[in-house]
């Protein structure tokens, strides 16, 4: 048996803006505790987490690293995720395997756009939340203004337990101290208001106080933990990576108040086709459920999936089933990841990150358990950005298409947020991401990983055809070569569905007017236009069809003929039903200097755009909402390059389909139509 325990191990997920320091803070806490002799520096290349050449070469993390910190005889495993928008696929991802978020806030520039996305996403999935205010050591900063900020942007349950003094050189933890001052508050006043915060979320405790008992600082762990939990409290702790100020107080702060995997909230897994959800218990002795939460394509060690164990032990050479198959896998070798390092172990135990390889049907999100029984267990899904900014791709070199196929899958299987399409009737290859830096250090890694180049064009937009009223179709379809024939009629009705509710098919057809063998084929036709379009080429979305009569003929009925009758009576009807071309609408965020923000706002009109809002930044920026049809942006990466000089950035993600204007949709319909003619040609 092994004598290590859950309790004494924690987990969290360095998450915050781009510049916020998350690396550069890692790199300290490694070196407080004995792990690394001198700290690495993002600006040299030589930290831990950011390892691969193109974070060296682009001097910013890229993707999620994993880390292990040993401190007063306890495990933290660290999860260093990249801050910029366009990455955030991977540090979503993080979220499903820790117990803690600790987001991180450059003191500078306070609460930054991805600081209210992440805080979001993590009070959604019920983790314990932190802040760390980090760069406490930079000039001219009013600190208690940040901390107002916070809980002004968050709410009162953000509380400081230590508070920076000596103008940022040193730290003072005001949780279990309350004499002194500080440079923001004295530590009696805050150490009181977060005692009071606590006490709030145990009964027992509060009834005490109330009747004026002194609650000791022991009795407040317990308290502590359960108001983490419960998002009643939100602790906040300054720390300064390059001096080092408040690293010793954050370490003991970890390991001390922290939830462990005994402590947090657990996962609810759904289980078994009536999808009851049920906690995973960290019991080491219960049969094991794990979840991958990573997948490396290592060109020496082969495929990793890297998951979080949440149940039982898995140990090397346990055979494991993967989701529903019923086909074990064995775990040949078990690795615990450090930064670039692959240690290889014997266990894992609940709480522990740690990976497999070269398993090749393990994917993104795929639970591993050792249970025979008939109910598996699911994860709840991320709910990731749908990748809408778009190139299509071709090699450069004739002959490496199944070259590029391998690459871009590897690729996908990495990053939740790449998505790959095949347009046949085009011959093109699509792939889609969060934004241009996405998809240039992707085509940067197919480079220098797969070595293979590639040309880029902007892709055909994802448009969509729907109706706007209801209508009636009808079609006979009656076909004789002499042998046998072909007869089927259809009479259906359509309507228009709320937007984004897809499509529905049901029959009201009574006293066998057609077989109730044959309706799947008349769906089959219908499906066939659903997903060729009818009017300009798109797929359709957001129509109910009823098919309500018919007729067959006992010799001659076959599934053919109800295939083309069903499809030409939902072409009759669609005509009819004023078919409309909608197209993909975008929520732009812009973030340019003050200087230009003019010259942005008339840009984006000219493209079509809604202004939904401004919001200043400090440091002379400004973030413009908008909103924008996807179609008028493919430029727009080189337009506010030029324009900004190199320092605007944008957030791209899929908002709504909305019609297109009149001229527009014309413009399509005229393309198809001549595609149509020349391809019967």
């Amino acid at each position: 048996m092994s004598s290590r325990s859950s309790s004494a191990i924690r987990t969290l997920a360095l998450l915050g803006h781009a510049g916020s320091g998350k690396t550069s803070l890692l790199e300290r806490l490694l070196l407080a505790s004995g792990a690394k002799g001198e700290a690495g520096t993002v600006e040299k290349g030589d930290t831990l987490s950011d390892f691969e050449p193109l974070e060296k070469q682009y001097g910013h993390s890229l993707d999620t690293a994993l880390a292990r910190i040993e401190h007063d005889d306890h495990e933290i495993q660290v999860i260093d995720t990249p801050g910029d928008p366009d990455f955030r696929g991977p540090a979503l991802a993080a979220m499903s395997a820790v117990e803690t978020a600790a987001i991180v806030v450059n003191a500078s520039n306070g609460v930054e756009s991805s600081t209210r996305r992440l805080m979001r996403r993590a009070r959604q999935r019920r983790l314990c939340r932190m802040i760390i205010v980090n760069r406490i050591d930079a000039e001219d900063l009013d600190l208690e203004a940040v901390i107002r900020d916070l809980r002004e942007e968050f709410g009162p349950q953000c509380l400081p337990v230590n508070l920076p003094a000596d103008g940022g050189a040193a730290v003072r933890d005001c949780f279990f101290h309350d004499s002194g001052d500080t440079d923001i508050f004295s530590l009696a006043a805050a150490h009181d208001e977060i005692r009071d915060q606590v006490i709030e979320a145990d009964e027992g405790l509060m009834a005490r106080y109330l009747d004026g008992e002194t609650i000791g600082r022991d009795e407040l762990h317990d308290a502590f933990e359960l108001a983490l939990r419960e998002g009643h409290l939100v602790p906040i702790c300054f720390t300064s990576a390059r001096t080092g100020a408040g690293i010793e107080e954050l370490l003991d702060f970890i390991v001390r108040l922290l939830p462990s995997p005994l402590e947090g909230n657990p996962p609810r897994f759904r289980v078994g086709s009536e999808e009851k959800k049920v906690p995973a218990k960290p019991d080491p002795d219960a049969h094991a459920i794990a979840h991958v939460f990573k997948i490396i394509n290592d060109p020496y060690a082969g495929k990793l999936s890297v998951f979080r164990v949440f149940q039982g032990r898995i140990r090397a050479g346990d055979a494991l089933l993967l989701g529903d198959a019923r086909k074990p896998v064995k775990v040949a070798h078990l690795y615990r990841i450090h930064g670039s390092e692959h240690i290889e172990i014997d266990e894992a135990i609940p709480g522990d990150l740690c990976a497999v390889s070269r398993i090749d049907e393990i994917e993104y999100d795929t639970i591993l358990h050792d249970d025979h029984a008939e109910d598996h267990y699911y994860l709840k899904p991320v709910d990731f950005p749908q990748p809408m900014y778009g190139l299509a791709i071709e090699p450069k070199t004739r002959g490496q298409e199944q070259k590029l196929a391998s690459a871009l899958a590897r690729l996908a299987e990495e990053d939740p947020c790449i998505q790959v399409e095949h347009h046949q009737e085009l011959n093109e290859t699509v792939v889609r991401g969060l934004g241009e830096m996405h998809l240039r250090i992707l085509l940067e890694r197919m480079d220098k990983r797969f070595g293979v180049e590639v040309e880029t064009r902007p892709p055909r937009i994802a448009y969509r055809e729907t109706i706007t009223r209801p209508a009636e179709g009808h079609y006979r379809h009656k076909k004789q070569t002499g042998g046998a024939g072909q007869f089927g009629e259809v009479f259906l009705r359509i309507r228009p569905l709320g937007r984004g509710e897809g499509f529905r098919f049901q029959s009201e057809v009574v006293g066998g007017a057609i077989p109730t063998a044959l309706i799947p084929a008349v769906e089959k036709g219908v499906r066939q236009v659903m997903d060729e379009g009818a009017i300009a080429g798109y797929p359709m979305q957001d129509i109910e069809v009823t098919v309500h009569d018919g007729k067959y003929h006992s010799v001659d009925s076959k599934e053919v003929a109800f295939v083309i009758a069903g499809r030409k009576a939902f072409r009759e009807a669609i005509a009819a039903a004023g078919p409309q071309v909608l197209e993909p609408v975008v929520t732009l965020d812009v973030s340019v200097p003050d200087s230009v923000l003019g010259d942005l706002t008339g840009l984006l009109a000219s493209k079509r755009a809604r202004i939904q809002g401004t919001e200043a930044q400090r440091g002379g920026q400004t973030v413009v909402h908008a909103a924008v049809p996807l179609s008028s942006i493919s430029d727009f990466p080189t337009e506010l390059k030029s324009m900004s000089g190199g320092e605007g950035r944008f957030v791209v993600e899929l908002s709504h389909y909305e019609a297109v204007p009149p001229n527009v949709q014309q413009t399509l319909v005229e393309g198809f139509e001549a595609r149509d003619d020349d391809s019967a040609h």
